[in-house]
């Protein structure tokens, strides 16, 4: 563990990692991606080389310190890492944009930082992006990364460069402060307003060094990331990986998943819920093709799963075989899916069910849950890796040197919580307005997050403060619990629960069809379309089961009544969805407003 081995920290801005891997763990299998089914590594010293390059190339075309310098990356890649060190060393501004960013975000970022490059992952979203934002190809060039294509930038190819440039770059680089702009990560979060959130050196390095220490990770590990390097949670993760001196390797697809993680075998990678979600409920749809005696040992196995408490040394010797049956018939497979060597998983960007985390310690993989936000660089809280220390259904205790409180705590302990430490932003770009909403005199950011502490110092998230509601009868519900709820059916893949101003609690769900067409298919149910299933009697009987049972453990005032079931799954591309996944209230409830009012009306005849 880092907790027990010193460790000289002589890193202050993010391209220092460079030369802090390089004297303390050169490693030349660094960075590693799938090229032509074979995995390329590029090591440090070779990474060095093609940032300077860039570096140099960038100065040489007339770039200079504070100029913006847009990428819009699909996944991972050494490239993106390359293009990043390159900006920063000169002191240029990074601003990641995701690929679901819709037009009219496009046009409002692009015009307000005014950026003069901009490097997509293709070149079709290359032309997507000069036509939706009117780009004048004289104040903004627009290249991308797709070999082959016109319009592919040919500096990542790298080139040799003069001593004399050479000692140009070091005295650019030495002149750049760790409380100089890094980057400036745009989120709209469920307002539908970007806001450019302004991160220093010195925000994310305080990030990066306050993990070091917590991570179980040594040089000679394997890592895998495949979340979008637009997303600051793996980013800078990434950097961490850097000062950690581990080789990280780059799932680049969806298709690819099951087999990258098979050959690379890691010890450790990050992850969001939904992926976690989507391994529990291939097994669900693997069981409707069984027959009754197998389905029925696949769910006595996941029953004894999530009975599973981590390093509890007590348990009773029938519980200990029934574990080592359950991991033989399921619990090993899942294991084995993700290479059989992974040890830790880091979860974040969203909630997690506790049962979840519970089937995967189960199968002997840590499920560390974390939590954290853009505006914080962005980790906040984060449960430990030692035996012990890891509570489910929390996201963890305090980062070392950063202060959580929760504001005007109600009879529950429940409040909004509010954070301060060296990571907290520099503002929103250009928007002093809403920085003043969020960011007291005295440092202390508003999260916008309910929550309490539990068992003494560890966080518990329980919603957001906007999206706590109050029924006709008086009544305050918090959604997101219940929304987590309802999800722990492997028929329901998302909820929104509903009844602002309304006399009792619905909801609008999207049903997991790929479990849903399997269960259909052992039912001898006809399987046509979704658009036609989810109005299909015996297929909404089946979701009124599982609301059925689900409603069992709540109280009658948070039942779900009555439910609509979309046809298709919510849309980031729509703006029904954050880039994280979570429902935006205002938009479905618009998108969806026939429906509910007829929910309503259908009730009261």
């Amino acid at each position: 563990m880092k907790e027990t081995r010193k460790v000289v920290f002589d890193f202050n801005r993010i391209f220092d990692l460079i030369e802090y891997q390089q004297k303390k763990y050169p490693n030349n299998r660094f960075l590693n991606v799938l090229v032509e089914n074979k995995w390329r590594a590029t090591g440090i010293e070779e990474f060095q080389k093609k940032v300077n390059a860039l570096s140099t190339w960038l100065l040489n075309e007339g770039f200079i310190k504070g100029d913006k310098i847009i990428i819009v990356p699909l996944s991972g890649h050494p490239d993106w890492m390359i293009i990043d060190f390159a900006c920063q060393q000169i002191g240029l501004v990074v601003v990641p944009l995701h690929p679901s960013a819709r037009d009219h975000e496009l046009q409002r970022i692009l015009t307000e930082t005014a950026a003069k490059l901009c490097i997509c992952f293709n070149s079709f979203f290359a032309d997507k992006l000069k036509q939706a934002a009117g780009l004048d190809a004289e104040q903004t060039r627009v290249f991308h990364l797709q070999h082959n294509q016109p319009g592919y930038f040919q500096p990542m190819d790298g080139q040799e460069i003069s001593s004399f440039e050479l000692e140009k770059l070091q005295q650019i680089k030495s002149s750049i402060s760790d409380q100089d702009l890094l980057t400036i990560l745009y989120t709209s979060g469920s307002t539908g307003l970007p806001k450019g959130i302004m991160l220093s050196h010195a925000n994310v390095v305080f990030n990066i060094k306050t993990i070091l220490y917590l991570l179980p990770l040594e040089p000679q590990h394997k890592v895998i990331s495949f979340l979008p390097f637009s997303h600051i949670f793996e980013r800078v993760t990434c950097y961490a990986y850097m000062a950690c001196g581990v080789s990280v390797y780059f799932s680049q697809s969806a298709d690819r998943f099951v087999a990258d993680f098979k050959e690379v075998q890691p010890y450790f990678c990050t992850s969001v819920p939904r992926v976690l979600e989507k391994m529990i409920n291939y097994v669900e749809i693997q069981k409707f093709k069984r027959n009754r005696l197998q389905r029925y040992w696949i769910n006595w196995a996941i029953r004894v799963g999530e009975q599973f408490v981590p390093f509890d040394t007590e348990f009773k010797p029938l519980y200990q075989f029934k574990l080592i049956l359950a991991r033989w018939l399921v619990l090993n497979h899942w294991k084995k899916l993700l290479g059989g060597k992974l040890k830790y998983m880091v979860v974040g960007a969203a909630s997690l069910q506790s049962r979840i985390s519970q089937l995967f310690a189960a199968a002997n993989v840590q499920i560390v849950e974390a939590y954290g936000m853009t505006e914080a660089a962005p980790l906040i809280s984060i449960n430990r890796f030692e035996p012990g220390l890891n509570i489910f259904g929390t996201v963890g205790r305090p980062v070392p040197g950063l202060e959580i409180k929760v504001d005007q705590p109600d009879e529950q302990g429940e409040g909004e919580i509010l954070v301060k430490g060296p990571n907290i932003m520099q503002g929103y770009f250009k928007r002093p307005d809403l920085t003043s909403e969020v960011l007291d005199t005295n440092g202390w950011l508003r999260t916008g997050d309910i929550g309490k502490f539990v068992h003494q110092h560890y966080l518990k998230i329980t919603d957001r403060k906007k999206d706590i509601f109050k029924t006709s009868a008086g009544v305050y519900i918090a959604p997101q619990p219940l929304q987590l709820h309802y999800c722990s059916s492997p028929f329901i893949l998302r909820c929104l629960i509903i009844g602002f101003q309304r006399p009792f609690i619905t909801a609008l769900m999207v049903p997991d069809f790929e479990v849903l067409q399997s269960w259909c298919e052992s039912e001898k149910i006809h399987w046509t379309s979704p658009t036609y299933m989810v109005h299909n009697i015996k297929v909404r009987n089946k979701i009124q089961t599982e609301i059925d049972g689900l409603n069992d453990s709540l109280s009658n005032l948070e039942r779900v009544r009555n439910f609509v079931l979309c046809e298709t799954d919510w849309s980031v591309d729509l703006g029904e969805l954050t880039v994280s996944f979570k429902p935006i209230r205002n938009a479905l409830m618009n998108h969806y407003q026939k429906e509910i009012d007829k929910m309503y009306t259908e009730s009261f005849q």
